[in-house]
């Protein structure tokens, strides 16, 4: 009977024991089979998390960022404490304890399966199997994933410290709001960096990760009260805090940014504009889209951020000035039912939807606004952010006379007689406060509208090209496309200079006589007549007063005696084009460019003619802070020495390329320093320090232009329809972008100063008649006189013509330039005063190529 006892015992026993052998062998062989193809571990070693990249401006104040995850990196070591020790209260009490997976989580989490027969199921993931399923795992819930997690947990122990694990889950976690990380998501909620977090702050946080959704600081505000206060308690009974932290925590009351509790981080960074968006696309194609968004990059941009409003609103008024003037109220883009402008909290909801442009300021900021009722006389409006008076605000009749509304079939209404006539109720419009000159003070509401027309602005240092001003058009929030860098243009007449250049480069001179008369060429599209915006001609006339007044004739027949091709490789050496066409056309600016390489180029003209590379960012830096871009590669002497002698600065060594003779440099600025001080540009553009530019028209004025620059400062203007199309009788390069030029340029040159155009060695000044070329004496004066800047060791040959090649008729009726009197007054060096004969006529030429 025993030894049967002791049998059954033993099989019971051998039982059990290979029963649990086999369950030990079937446990490792289903380890064994999901562990042989896992991802490797080890990478998370060397992991570095998609981060936030920023752009700082000069002054090292951030002004905009870029990223997909909003995710800023903190190592460990950098993050408080308290931070941590509310995510382990919340989601892992053992963390410390366990080997990446902690049985007892797992053995309850299961017990509460089957006791609720599926209806709860919840995680019983430690942190560090949370980091494997983050970053090397589906988030899906299945065995088959635990089991993985469990494996990749276990060896990721065994290869990362417990810290390291941690700085891992607290960088990557999201925490809703488009926040990715503990320090992202404290700046989010709160406004703070994580130093500054107090244990309910850090408790907040850490309820988060379970389901940021579900716990919304607004919409969910009672649940993640109660989820934090359990955190809190978690904390204290961890021994993180003590009952009285734990008692006077857990009584702080719910605060979040999203509750208005705290100003939004976003609130201290401007809108975003052309700048910066140039900046991303250019950086992008640089470093790749991918790295330039997830890089962490720091990047430090030219921009100067006292004259970039200064630009902005320098090419808004323009462009508002010259849409006022059309006198035509176009329909507004967008409507809001009235049916959802009930009371005021109903239109104000209504209102903060609609997309509109909210970064217009001109003569004050710009507000959305909707038509809440029309009146016989006037219409009531709601403004945006703007508090409601007892008697509400409104547009009076005074305020639309200015202007005929536009139908829907592009006909016109009569002249606005009341506010009615050009408003419906639901319309969404600008408006913004008048005021009064004297005071200050509120006079009335007035409406606004984003003109059609559209243009673009840049400055740069002429000699580093630090773009330190650029502006795309109106609004960049009602129009991203950067037309000071994206949009192709026909530059017209401020293309002139580039077949000047190539002219004085080839041995001609200020001084070289060209005939302006009319021309006709046979093209395969027809017969070519160009001819001068005047419509006139007027016969001999130097190269200066060529470029002065814009002379379309003489430039065509300068090209034609050059060789386009030549003018070509000019134009392409200044970058201007990659491949321009050498027909004759494009001598006068008819191919296309951008203003960004038209400003560029020009400032190659104020340097002396060494090359620039145009650039919106000084230096990159990685999220290590290694350089890994820097602009300026000059050398700069003395800049390591702790002082100076006094008077002395330090010596900065140019590596910079020559693209142009320094003499052909100062004989073209110097020519363009006429056409603003006597030529296109007089009566616009006038600076207390040396300045020197080109206007420029195209035909039927669908673009205008000027470029000018300073000895330091370079910047060009251009304005037209996105679609081009004529903007009308009188429209001009001088008229409509010198003013933008000139209200810039004022403030620019308060800041960066200005002198004289530095005047290279190896020449010497001759005075001429800038009129008729004729030489004159060295002490001659008057109105006429002009010392011309010529190279040493030539002759120049006064007298000499060039028609270009073209055949002209006898007796052209020729216009007499506009002066005086058809001769010339100049004083002598012995003090006499003297008259010079008149231009020459065709009376006195023949005609035929070189004279």
């Amino acid at each position: 009977m025993f030894r049967f006892i002791l049998s059954f015992l033993g099989g019971i026993f051998t039982t059990i024991t290979m029963g649990l052998g086999m369950v030990v062998l079937s446990i490792g062989a289903v380890f064994w089979v999901y562990g042989k193809d896992l991802p490797s571990h080890e990478s998370l070693a060397q992991y570095a998390p998609p981060t936030i990249s920023r752009i700082y401006s000069g002054q090292g104040q951030i002004i905009d960022e870029f990223a997909k995850e909003r995710r800023l990196f903190t190592p460990a070591e950098d993050i408080p404490d308290l931070v941590k020790q509310a995510f382990i209260s919340a989601e892992d009490k053992n963390f410390y304890q366990h080997d990446g997976y902690d049985l007892r989580g797992i053995g309850a989490a299961a017990i509460d399966a089957v006791k609720s027969r599926g209806q709860d199921v919840r995680g019983a993931s430690t942190i560090t199997q949370q980091v494997m399923k983050n970053f090397l795992l589906s988030g899906d819930r299945r065995a088959e994933r635990k089991i993985k997690e469990i494996i990749l947990a276990s060896r990721l122990e065994e290869t990362l410290e417990k810290d390291q694990i941690l700085e891992l889950y607290l960088n990557e976690i999201f925490l809703g709001q488009n926040s990715y990380g503990v320090t992202a998501a404290a700046q989010t909620y709160f406004n703070k960096p994580l130093s500054d977090l107090t244990a309910h702050e850090a408790a907040f946080l850490a309820s988060l990760p379970k389901a940021p959704s579900d716990y919304h600081p607004v919409r969910q505000r009672e649940r993640l009260q109660a989820r934090r206060d359990f955190v809190l308690k978690e904390m204290m009974e961890n021994g993180y805090i003590s009952q009285a932290e734990y008692e006077t925590e857990v009584a702080a009351p719910l605060r979040s940014v999203q509750n208005g509790d705290f100003e939004s981080f976003r609130a201290e960074l401007p809108p975003r504009d052309y700048f910066t968006d140039e900046i991303r696309r250019q950086l992008s194609e640089d470093f790749g889209e991918g790295e330039f968004f997830t890089g962490g990059l720091s990047v430090r941009a030219t921009i100067d951020q006292d004259l970039q409003p200064i630009a902005a609103e320098s090419l808004r008024r323009a462009l508002e000035e010259y849409d006022r003037r059309q006198g035509i109220w176009r329909a507004p883009k967008t409507r809001i039912d009235p049916e959802q402008l009930g009371d005021e909290t109903a239109w104000r909801t209504a209102l903060a939807a609609v997309e509109i442009a909210r970064d217009i300021d001109l003569d004050g900021p710009w507000y959305p606004a909707v038509v809440l009722s029309v009146g016989e006389t006037s219409a009531r409006i709601g403004i945006e952010g703007v508090v409601e008076d007892e008697d509400g605000h409104f547009i009076p009749a005074q305020d639309v006379t200015w202007a005929r509304k536009k139908r829907r079939d592009g006909s016109l209404s009569g002249k606005a007689q009341r506010a009615g006539d050009l408003l419906e109720v639901g319309d969404v419009v600008h408006v913004r406060a008048m005021t009064s000159d004297e005071d200050d003070s509120f006079i009335r509401w007035t409406l606004r509208q984003v003109p059609e027309v559209q243009g673009g602005f840049v400055a740069m240092d002429v000699n580093s090209g630090r773009v330190i001003s650029m502006q795309g058009g109106f609004s960049y929030q009602d129009s991203v496309f950067n037309r000071a860098t994206q949009a192709r243009r026909q530059p017209g007449s401020s293309f002139k200079p580039f077949v000047y250049a190539s002219a004085l480069d080839s041995g001609y001179s200020p001084a070289t006589i060209v005939i302006d008369a009319p021309i006709e060429i046979n093209t395969p599209q027809g017969l070519w007549r160009p001819r001068n915006a005047s419509r006139e001609f007027y016969g001999p006339t130097p190269l200066r007063t060529g470029i002065e007044r814009s002379r379309n004739l003489m430039t065509v027949r300068l090209a034609q005696e050059v060789g386009m091709d030549v003018v070509a490789d000019y134009a392409e050496r200044f970058g201007v084009y990659d491949n321009m066409g050498t027909f004759l056309a494009n001598a006068l600016g008819s191919e296309e460019t951008t203003l960004y390489r038209m400003v560029a180029a020009y400032a190659m003209f104020a340097n002396g003619g060494e090359r620039v590379q145009p650039t919106l960012v000084d230096r990159v830096q990685d999220r290590y802070g290694r350089t890994i871009y820097r602009h300026d590669e000059r050398y700069c002497f003395d800049c390591e020495l702790a002082s100076l002698d006094p008077g002395l600065g330090p010596r900065i060594i140019s590596n910079r390329e020559r693209v142009m003779d320094p003499i052909t440099a100062y004989q073209l600025t110097s020519m363009m320093k006429g056409v603003v001080d006597r030529g296109t540009a007089a009566r616009t553009v006038n600076l207390p320090v040396p300045t020197a530019g080109k206007t420029g028209t195209t035909n039927d004025a669908k673009d205008v232009w000027f470029v000018g620059f300073t000895s330091n400062i370079v910047a060009g203007c251009y304005i037209g329809y996105d679609q081009p199309r004529s903007l009308g009788r009188g429209a001009s390069g001088g008229g409509m972008c010198g003013p933008v030029f000139q209200r810039f340029m004022e403030e620019a040159t308060q800041k960066y100063g200005g002198g004289p155009f530095e005047v290279p060695s190896g020449g010497r000044f001759i005075k001429i008649d800038r009129f008729t070329g004729a030489r004159l004496s060295d002490d001659a004066t008057g109105d006429a006189v002009v010392a011309e800047y010529f190279r040493s060791g030539e002759e120049p040959l006064f007298g000499v013509m060039f028609d270009g090649g073209f055949a002209m008729g006898q007796d052209l009726p020729l216009v007499q330039e506009a002066q005086p009197a058809q001769r010339q007054q100049v004083t002598t060096s012995t003090g006499e005063t003297v008259e010079v004969g008149p231009n020459a006529n065709f009376g006195t030429l023949s005609s035929g190529g070189l004279y």
